[in-house]
């Protein structure tokens, strides 16, 4: 099962988590105070919730083109229910994640017979509708184009606020992957690599495809809500463009160049491709980042299908050829 779901042997399982946990835990404190890091890690990690929330549908052989609505679903249901009760956003982000999940059942429940992309087209439409909704319909709630404002995670009045948000992030980060890691070790993970595998055979052992899928379909769309609503408190607004085609786009770009179908490839892929994309901006190379980083999709597609996370075994396997040929 572990091979299937890409999940690694357990060795390789904790010595990852405790660099990323060591990296994570460091990185503010080796640097210092500077704040641009400090914001690029806390996007990054929120990207990493969101990417691996997208890729937990793959595990059942489905796919999502819109999760853009999720994401800001939970968004302004956090921002909403926070400035109108007063209630904390650590509490707001589940609310968020809850109807993010309630959307996604609405969907799902209707949807989720479909193939994989042709849910992906349907997910794509519908994050096209909510955004044209919350811009025309909805605009006295959303703000239209401009926006609404959003308390921040942690009172910008209390000091380092924007270390304690980080460590605050992180932690439901790990949250998160270690909930995606105990399910699909378990009976669940089992019936959804059955799924993905042959969903002939899966229904002749007994599985219910549908069953299984909608559950992944509702867990991805909560906790991408969840990812959104920390965004968007994090920054401390949120206006539509949340729906955009782009946010649907980048845990696609994430999850691929980092391996798709695997616990580390989401990881993997938005580390690498947040350095490289704010470290070309750095040096002033902001619209050709696009290419820089398309260049790189096509290159990790083309060599590595598996991802990034597959490099290792590649030099392994290629090293091994040449060994052999010396010998």
């Amino acid at each position: 099962m572990n091979k299937t779901l890409g999940i690694g042997s357990k060795r390789a399982r904790l010595l990852g988590v405790i660099l990323l946990l060591l990296l994570a835990v460091t990185l503010p404190l080796i640097f210092g105070m500077n704040l641009y890091l400090l914001t690029v890690l806390v996007l990054m990690v929120i990207f990493i919730i969101y990417a691996s929330s997208w890729n937990f549908l793959t595990y059942t052989g489905q796919g999502s083109l819109g999760h853009a609505a999720f994401f800001g679903l939970g968004g302004y249901a956090s921002a909403i229910v926070a400035s109108a009760s007063g209630l904390s956003p650590y509490i707001t982000i589940f609310i968020g994640g809850g109807m993010a999940a309630l959307v996604g059942l609405f969907i799902g429940i209707i949807c989720v017979r479909l193939k994989e992309w042709f849910l992906a087209m349907v997910t794509f439409g519908f994050a096209i509708i909510i955004q044209t909704l919350m811009v025309s319909q909805f605009a006295d709630i959303s703000g239209g184009w401009d926006g609404i404002a959003a308390p921040r995670l942690v009172p910008s009045s209390i000091p380092n606020y924007q270390l304690i948000e980080y460590y605050s992030i992180v932690l439901i980060a790990v949250f998160v992957i270690l909930l995606f890691y105990f399910i699909l070790k378990s009976k669940i993970g089992l019936a959804f690599a059955a799924i993905r595998e042959n969903e002939i055979e899966a229904r002749a052992a007994g599985i219910d495809p549908v069953k299984y899928r909608l559950f992944a379909f509702l867990v991805s769309a909560y906790f991408s809500g969840v990812a959104g609503a920390l965004e968007i408190h994090n920054l401390g607004y949120i206006t539509p463009e949340i729906f955009g085609v782009d946010i649907s786009f980048w845990p696609i770009i994430y999850s691929i160049s980092g391996g798709l179908g695997t616990l580390a490839g989401p990881i993997v892929g938005t580390i690498f491709i947040t350095f490289i994309w704010d470290g070309l901006q750095s040096f002033g190379l902001t619209y050709l980042r696009f290419v820089i980083i398309g260049l790189l999709l096509v290159l990790i597609i083309i060599f590595l299908p598996k991802g990034l996370i597959s490099l290792p075994d590649k030099i392994k396997g290629y090293l091994g050829k040449r060994q052999k040929k010396v010998q």
